[in-house]
């Protein structure tokens, strides 16, 4: 599978590399954004627990949507 991802890797342009990079840079800010809205104990931004809890889960969800949409557009076709 890693020999298969280089190998389609090496086959995009410049241009779609970046736009690789970038859409894996962004899965893991919202992932991280997703922890830290849960787990940090003096949130800047005055909400109950409970809706912490789930704009964290919400954020987390959609940094997995965009991973999933980075995985298969970069399945070879």
């Amino acid at each position: 599978m890693l020999q298969e991802f280089i190998i389609n890797m090496k086959k995009k342009s410049l241009k779609e590399r970046f736009l690789l990079v970038i859409g894996i840079l962004f899965f893991m800010l919202y992932f991280v954004l997703g922890v830290i809205v849960i787990f940090m104990d003096d949130f800047p931004i005055q909400m109950a627990m409970n809706y912490r809890i789930a704009f964290g889960a919400l954020l987390i969800v959609y940094a997995f949507i965009r991973c999933w949409r980075i995985i298969n557009d970069n399945k070879e076709s």
